[in-house]
This record gives C-alpha cells, structure tokens and sequence, in this order.
C-alpha cells in the first residue's frame, strides 16, 4: 500500500466527515455527503474546493518572458498588466499535449504557473531541461509551502472577504483572468478571479499555514465544502478539459478543442508549432448530450457517426441537465446537432452533438427540444 500525498487541509476533510480516495498519489475528499448537493451549491450559491494537490511553480530571472514565449503554445506578449493570467497548453515537439495550465504575470522577471498534480513532476523536469540548455539565468522554484482553495459560484464574491478581510477591494475590482496579491495571516495571498465550474468565483493561492483558517472562515461565510465528485461533473457542464482524459501526450490541443490556447497566427515560434502547422486536425472535441434515458455516458465509449468512428473522452449525469452528457473527439465534419449512436452497455443510444459548453454561470446553453 503506497503513501498518499496530504495537503494543508487534510485534517480538516477528514474532521468533516469527507469520503477520501487515492486521487493520483494524493488523499482527497471525493464528497462530503451528497456530490449532487455540493454540485448545486455552487450553481446557485457558493462552494469550496481544496485543490492544494496542484502544484504552484514561480518562475524568476531576467528573459523569463522570453522563455515562456517559446516553451508555452499561447503568447505571453498577451500578457502586460500585473496580475494578468493565460491559458496555456504545453506542448512537446511533436505537438501532443504534456499538460494545461495557467500562467501569471507580475514582473518582466517573476512569472507564476499552476500546473496539474498528475503532471507536476514531468512538467516541472521538462521546464528545468529547457532552462538548462538555453536559459541558465532562470531559477524555477516549486512552492510546496503554499495551498490553494477555490471558491466558486454566484455567491463567493461576497463569500471571500468575510474570511479574507483584506481580499475585499481587490475581490470588488478583480476582473475576470486577473489576480491581486493581498496581506493574509502569516504572509501575502493572492486571489485570482478564475476557476473551473463555469461559474465566477476565485482560486487563492495562501501559506500553507494558513490554509485551515481560511478554509473555516469560509465554511463560517457559509461556503460549502465540496470534492473532486462535484469538481468533475461541474467542469463538464462548464465544457472544460480534464488532462489525461480529454488531452494527453497522444493528441493534438487542435483535437481536444483547445485551439482557441494556441497562438498560430502571430510569426513567434514556440516548442511543437511546425507539428501543428505541418498537421492540420482531422478530429474535434465535441459536446454530446444523450438523448431519453437508458445509460450513462463514460469514458472511452464508441461513438457512430454518419462521417466515421469516435470516441467518449469524458462523460457523466448532468445534475443541472438532469441528463447524461459527454465529450466525444469526433471526426472533422461532424457538426452541433448531427444525431449519433453511443455504444452503452451493447447497447446502440442515441445522442446529440452540441456545443460547448452545457452550463454557464448557472445558465443551460444547451436546446435538446430544437
């Protein structure tokens, strides 16, 4: 039995009463009664998730722009005003997929990226073997002394201030995509306005120490404690990626509907480009919603299309939706309401291609009646 990985606030999930798994090496509250509840609180209120398990790297030096520009397949020319943060795929030469993150600007030479747990330690070697063999003046530091809650839903902008009283000019000003540094307990926090679940809400970033009291004082505002169930079936209504599922280091971001992170058009250069160029799509990521009951979509599943075969990346019941929905990379062609089959259990159902996303800000996007 292998040792799982703790964050700051493990104690605290299991004080609550939290079921807890084996999420990649780490021990983490996958609910902590009713995912269905927790899903709803931050559709219509607000909840909190401890995503500390993912990994807060501070890139330093002079030329760090420069760097980033070639290693990252979106431009951080974007990126000018302090706090300012990027979507980004990193991407290996051959064009597939090492992993999705974000990237914050604060100084020409103080960039911070927060890249996924699962990835973190591959990420992480491969920056350090770019900055060896061109950018030696870089120092890549992994901040383990630091955690991170999100607080999200229509409610955590008034939520956020009550247990971080210093976070509430910045959380009044902060605009989407942007972030602040604020005064905490034992040190400086910063609160980004960005998020994973299709609602506002923001993702701070806090010394470790400091985490359990915050994460009280949220629950004291009335935040809802929520896991990784709610986290999963809130992203997918929200039509956001997971890596190793809907992205990896076998597929194209072209393919995995994220070619709005790549840069193409600007003459910059960066790691996987020309496979990219050289490579035009042939599938897509696409929406799917099942239509009747019958079945559950889920990972992995054969999808029949009238322009060839694909493939379920990621699927679960909608709890807003009331349905089954998915996304399934599809063949190029292939078309928001075309009908399709999904082989569920042997069984031929039949679902719709829609476009993404399902859910926003607590809204469903998605006509099944037209």
């Amino acid at each position: 039995m292998r040792l799982l990985k703790q964050t700051p606030l493990n104690a605290a999930h299991r004080a609550a009463g939290a079921r807890m798994v084996d999420f990649g090496g780490w021990d983490m509250p996958v609910n902590y009664g009713s995912q269905i509840d927790e899903h709803r609180a931050v559709r219509g209120d607000a909840g909190m998730f401890d995503v500390s398990h993912m990994r807060v790297v501070d890139l330093v030096g002079a030329g760090a722009r420069d760097f980033l520009r070639f290693v990252l397949a979106n431009n951080v020319d974007k990126l000018r005003t302090p706090g300012k943060a990027l979507y980004s795929c990193l991407l290996k030469p051959d064009g597939t997929v090492i992993d999705d993150l974000i990237v914050y600007f604060f100084r020409e030479d103080f960039f911070r990226l927060v890249v996924n747990a699962g990835t973190a330690d591959k990420d992480i070697a491969w920056f350090r073997q770019r900055i060896a063999e061109g950018a030696p003046s870089l120092t890549l530091t992994l901040r383990a002394d630091l955690a991170i809650i999100a607080v999200q839903g229509p409610n955590a902008r008034l939520a956020l201030p009550k247990a971080l009283p210093g976070a509430a000019g910045p959380v009044a000003a902060l605009k989407p995509f942007n972030a602040a540094i604020v005064t905490g307990v034992s040190g400086d926090v910063m609160v980004a306005r960005t998020g994973y679940t299709g609602e506002d809400g923001f993702e701070v970033i806090c010394p470790a120490g400091d985490a359990e009291g915050l994460w009280s004082g949220l629950r004291a505002a009335g935040v809802a404690p929520c896991g990784l169930g709610a986290r999963d079936t809130l992203r997918l209504e929200a039509g956001m990626n997971l890596y190793g599922q809907d992205m990896d280091e076998t597929v194209s971001p072209l393919e995995s509907g994220l070619a709005w992170t790549v840069d193409l058009a600007s003459p910059r250069d960066f790691i996987g480009k020309a496979a990219l160029v050289a490579h035009p799509p042939q599938r897509q990521l696409c929406g799917l919603a099942l239509i009747g009951k019958g079945g559950v979509l889920r990972a992995h599943q054969a999808v029949h299309t009238d322009r060839g075969e694909g493939e379920v990346t990621s699927g679960t019941f909608s709890p807003t939706m009331n349905q089954s929905i998915g996304f399934a990379r599809l063949p190029a062609g292939v078309a928001p309401g075309d009908a399709v089959k999904v082989v569920v259990r042997d069984r031929e159902l039949a679902a719709r291609v829609v476009r993404l996303p399902f859910v926003r800000n607590g809204k469903v996007l998605v006509d099944l009646a037209s």
